[in-house]
């Protein structure tokens, strides 16, 4: 594993409180406004596992560490095999799992950006609470697992982003890696569906 210090942006001389996985879309980028626009000391963690998408997921990844003025660290681990465009099993725990094995000890909660109506059994209250119950065992109850979205819909994020004045044009939401979108992969779509609203 490489890690490599994208900003050298502190938010708080004694670290921060609150590590955002950032993966340069829409509701990880809200997901950063969220806790940000809270006060809460925040930092971000892009995770490189070996997606399609991960050189245009840590550009834009990089211009909203840069816009909302928080340090992004990256953590770049090596992969059995390329995962495409579409659901990679295990995706979520792996990127919870990650921010937590690299953790600083200011963190006290690790936030993710999944919310409701994907159909995808890690975007889910009961897949928090399964991570709780874990992330309890390894930290001893110190650290909690956010997802401020798990019951909205993306139209909700969307609207959530418009209210907020959220750098959409900054985000990357294709699967496939592309400078231009495919308009096949889910998240294209759902990206059609939300700029027609």
């Amino acid at each position: 594993m490489v890690r490599e210090e994208a900003s050298e942006e502190l938010t708080s001389v004694s670290g921060p409180e609150v590590r955002v996985l950032l993966s340069g879309g829409l509701d990880s980028a809200c997901c950063l406004s969220f806790y940000k626009n809270a006060g809460r000391p925040t930092d971000a963690a892009f995770i490189d596992f070996g997606q399609s998408a991960r050189y245009k997921e840590f550009e834009a990844a990089k211009s909203l560490a840069a816009h909302y003025q928080v340090r992004l660290n990256r953590f770049d681990w090596t992969a059995g095999s390329m995962k495409l465009a579409g659901e990679v099993l295990g995706r979520n725990a792996f990127f919870l799992f990650g921010a937590l094995m690299e953790a600083p000890s200011s963190v006290t909660g690790i936030a993710i950006g999944i919310h409701a109506g994907t159909g995808y059994a890690d975007c889910s209250p009961a897949f928090v609470e399964e991570m709780q119950r874990v992330v309890d065992l390894y930290s001893g109850g110190r650290i909690s697992v956010l997802a401020p979205f798990v019951d909205w819909s993306k139209p909700d994020i969307w609207a959530y982003a418009k209210s907020q004045s959220a750098p959409i044009p900054l985000t990357y939401s294709c699967e496939t890696g592309g400078d231009a979108p495919c308009g096949v992969c889910l998240s294209c779509k759902d990206r059609e569906k939300l700029n027609a609203l």
